[in-house]
């Protein structure tokens, strides 16, 4: 069963830096890409970064960058969320996903981390 376990969430004063963790692990479909979302009280969640394994590509929403940074541990099916200049609209929980391509049928599957929350203090 595939699975995502995020770390690195925590407590952090405005302007500090956090570094967010998903290891994923259980299944041996390849991954097309991991990322981050986050969710606020009361908000809709929203995409935060995304990290394409074939390409290798990144892409952070345009709201983050400059601060926010995604990249991945090429020895392990690890992504990192690089989260610098914190603010206190940065408060959520951030959940870590992966999609997963079925060897056979090509198909994709979202999976969900549980998430991890960062908070932000002014």
């Amino acid at each position: 069963q595939a699975q995502l376990v995020e770390s690195g969430g925590g407590l952090v004063q405005t302007g500090g830096s956090l570094r967010l963790s998903c290891a994923a692990s259980g299944s041996s479909n390849s991954i097309a890409d991991m990322g981050w979302y986050r969710q606020a009280p009361g908000m809709q969640r929203e995409l935060v970064g995304v990290f394409t394994f074939a390409s290798g590509s990144t892409y952070i929403a345009d709201s983050l960058r400059g601060r926010f940074t995604i990249s991945r541990d090429n020895a392990n099916n690890m992504v990192y969320l690089q989260m610098n200049s914190l603010k206190p609209e940065d408060t959520a929980v951030y959940y870590c996903y992966m999609n997963l391509i079925d060897a056979v049928t090509l198909y994709e599957t979202m999976y969900w981390g549980r998430g991890t929350q960062v908070t932000v203090s002014s």
